[in-house]
């Protein structure tokens, strides 16, 4: 494509007061040789954007630079046809809200940030989307509550479901309750279950195809083009996944303090409601009458040896149940010994209503042991509401059992492990170990495993905050108990939720758009694969698993999984890997267009590499509340952290920079990073950086990582200044003006 560049510079929002504009039109005319280049008060408003317009009409433009505004603002006003190049430069946020006006340095950050942004939009090129033929199918996994809804959801939107459950009928747990939870106003009596209702609904709509009996064989492929194997032999195309397979109760024979599996008299509460259903609550011992009923609320959940977490739904199981024992048992006492009763919302009206019952009776505690008094049992609790130990009499003791995810497989014993002697699997490990690898529900075919990454108790990984149904596997999308545990009516708008985010992957997959968090990126990116030496970095760092690999470990991209982080670039030591608007030929450009001045003039420079998710809006957050930092720094924002390239740290301290700080998203257990992986993988990165560092003979203080919140913005004077004060104690770079 012949270009022909257009630079707009905006003189409103202060940047005409606080800038010499008449220098930053040199630069874009003279220096960087734009052919057009015009000035104007607000290119954001009318006349202004019909000043663009006229000139992509009348002047061949092609290639617009706006130098203004945060490319995070007036995105919308900004839009142009598909085959235009657009490129912003941050003036306003960045330079002039945040430096000091009509000043020397401010002037010079200015212009380097209008050199970075013509010399980008010289080389990236007009984006042509991947296209191939999607199937817009919907497949949902699990025929509980939550994967009813969530096809009933996409069939009533207009898309074809696959609905597949493993068990001969639909319903899941909702089938095997006696009375739900109160679902209708003023939610103070339990109901008769509602998911039979459900059921026949789907059953009935000729857009859902329920697949009963059976598992899924194999899924390969990619969002849009899933190709889906049962075991019943059945195979067809989905574009997109809700898993939706619900939790199991925690292993109550892992409760040994509580008595089960020592005392017969000891259940956890499914076995109670599989009574309730038949109408027979009596003593699993010898079937004799109930006066005194003791329920043990967390049992396993809250408790750092078992589940840390809340299980969110097994506080109101129990009230409803004691509500069945007192309606079958009308003279049986209900006694409930809690950490915290959890009722939220319209639920506290259900707990009201129950406090009101004389026969039931709540109290604060915890249980420090179960034991047998003669043919009954006492449940001593401690730390109770009135201060002292209080012993229980029971005839029955309950255990509200925590959840876990169906994707959770339990740790086999290492004792187990030495016994077992069976057959290996296909990949050469032995069965116990295999299980370990996790659930076999899905039985992906990807290079990085079968099913979904999971966290340490067997949630699929998530970002939980901004992303929560969106998997580590794009286009497959976790809802309900096996994402989180919940009740049931917030299982049902989970579903609902998960359905609509299958429905907009779909959607964006036939416009060969990226999902989330890149939605509606055109990009993808590009192997150049004569260069591979199949080191195996990129398959093995993409957080999404989105490269398959041959038998000689090249990679196999599948562009519709690509989330367009980059990862891949910044893992590629051969550099082989980049996009028509990313890459590290452009972000290397865009280094060696900074003037670095001479070492006398005492004016040092610092590269920032940001993160376009946390760190680069936080600095506009920054500019938003006027807080002043080093003019010395230059920006250049990164897709994520992960995809920060060695060659770029070498390219900036050839050039003479005298430093260099990347900020990320933060990491570890609680990260916040929107591509799961990459600001940790940035950080791993380091030791090729003191290799870079080496090379050159500098010293290790001139680079620096950093992690940060985009709600931590009012840090960044700290963190810019106190790194530019190293950046000074340590010297300049010995290669400026070299």
């Amino acid at each position: 494509m012949d270009k022909k560049i257009g630079v707009y510079i905006c003189t409103g929002c202060a940047i005409g007061d606080s800038l010499d504009v008449e220098k930053l039109t040199s630069v874009a005319s003279s220096e960087m040789k734009a052919p057009v280049c015009r000035v104007n008060p607000a290119f954001c408003l009318e006349e202004g954007i019909n000043i663009i317009k006229g000139d992509i009409q009348n002047e061949g433009v092609n290639t617009i630079v706006i130098a203004a505004c945060s490319p995070r603002v007036n995105y919308d006003v900004f839009s142009f046809n598909s085959s235009t190049i657009l490129e912003r430069v941050n003036l306003r946020e960045q330079v002039v809200w945040s430096h000091a006006p009509k000043d020397e340095d401010t002037q010079m950050l200015a212009e380097d940030c209008l050199r970075m942004g013509i010399t980008r939009a010289n080389i990236v090129e007009p984006l042509v989307p991947f296209k191939e033929t999607i199937d817009k199918t919907i497949l949902v996994v699990g025929g509980g509550l939550c994967g009813l809804t969530a096809a009933l959801e996409s069939a009533k939107a207009g898309y074809e479901v696959v609905l597949v459950e493993k068990e001969e009928s639909l319903g899941g747990w909702m089938t095997r309750v006696w009375k739900q939870i109160p679902t209708a106003p003023p939610y103070t009596e339990i109901e008769e279950p509602t998911i039979n209702s459900l059921i026949s609904e789907v059953k009935n709509n000729p857009k859902i195809k329920v697949r009963t009996s059976t598992e899924i064989e194999q899924i390969s492929g990619a969002p849009g083009m899933f190709d889906v194997t049962l075991k019943n032999g059945d195979a067809f195309r989905a574009g997109a996944i809700v898993l939706a397979t619900g939790a199991k109760p925690y292993n109550a024979a892992r409760l040994e303090n509580l008595g089960y599996d020592k005392y017969p008299d000891v259940i956890t509460g499914a076995v109670l409601e599989e009574m309730a259903i038949k109408g027979n609550i009596t003593r699993p011992s010898n079937g004799g009458n109930i006066k005194n009923v003791v329920f043990i609320q967390c049992a396993g959940s809250r408790d750092p040896a078992h589940l840390p977490y809340c299980s969110s739904e097994c506080c109101l199981t129990s009230l409803k149940q004691a509500k069945y024992i007192r309606k079958q048992i009308p003279d049986a006492k209900v006694f409930i010994v809690y950490k915290d009763i959890r009722t939220p919302g319209k639920y506290e009206l259900f707990y009201k209503k129950i406090q009101e019952d004389e026969g039931i009776f709540l109290t604060k505690g915890e249980i420090s042991g179960v034991s047998q008094n003669g043919d009954g049992l006492i449940v001593e609790a401690e730390n109770t509401l009135l201060g002292e130990k209080i012993h229980l009499k029971a005839d029955l003791v309950v255990l509200a059992t925590g959840m876990v995810p169906t994707t959770f497989v339990e740790p086999i014993p290492e004792e187990e492990k030495k016994k077992d002697e069976k057959i290996l699997t296909a990949d050469g490990k032995k069965e116990a170990e295999a299980a370990e690898l996790g659930a076999k529900i899905l039985n992906l075919t990807y290079r990085q495993g079968t099913d979904l990454p999971t966290l340490k108790y067997g949630f699929p990984d998530s970002h939980y905050i901004c992303f929560p149904y969106e998997t580590r596997r794009t286009g497959i999308y976790a809802a309900g108990c096996v994402r989180q545990p919940m009740d049931a009516a917030a299982a049902a708008d989970d579903a609902a939720g998960a359905a609509l985010k299958a429905i907009q992957c779909v959607e964006l997959t036939a416009r060969g758009a990226a999902v989330h968090p890149r939605a509606g990126d055109m990009s993808y990116p590009d192997f150049f694969l004569q260069k591979c030496t199949q080191c195996k970095r990129c398959t093995e760092e993409c957080p999404f698993g989105t490269l398959d690999e041959d038998e000689k470990g090249t990679p196999k991209p599948n562009p519709t999984r690509c989330r367009r982080c980059g990862v891949c670039m910044g893992a590629c030591p051969e550099r082989i890997v980049s996009f028509k608007d990313y890459s590290v030929h452009i972000v290397s450009s865009m280094i060696k267009a900074i003037e670095v001045p001479e070492e006398e003039e005492e004016k040092p420079r610092v590269l920032a590499l940001v993160c376009e998710n946390d760190a680069y809006p936080a600095l506009d957050m920054a500019g938003l509340n006027r807080l002043n930092y080093t003019p010395f720094m230059r920006f250049i924002p990164v897709r994520c952290l992960g995809s920060f390239n060695v060659v770029w740290i070498a390219d900036a301290l050839s050039k003479g920079i005298d430093g260099i700080i990347l900020i990320g998203c933060k990491y570890g257990d609680d990260y916040q990073c929107h591509f799961i992986k990459g600001s940790e993988l940035a950080n791993k990165r380091g030791e090729n950086i003191q290799e870079a560092l080496q090379r050159l003979v500098l010293e290790p203080e001139r680079i620096e990582f950093v992690q940060l919140a985009i709600s931590e913005y009012n840090r960044l004077p700290d963190i810019l200044n106190g790194f530019m004060e190293k950046i000074t104690e340590v010297g300049p770079n010995p290669y400026k003006g070299m």
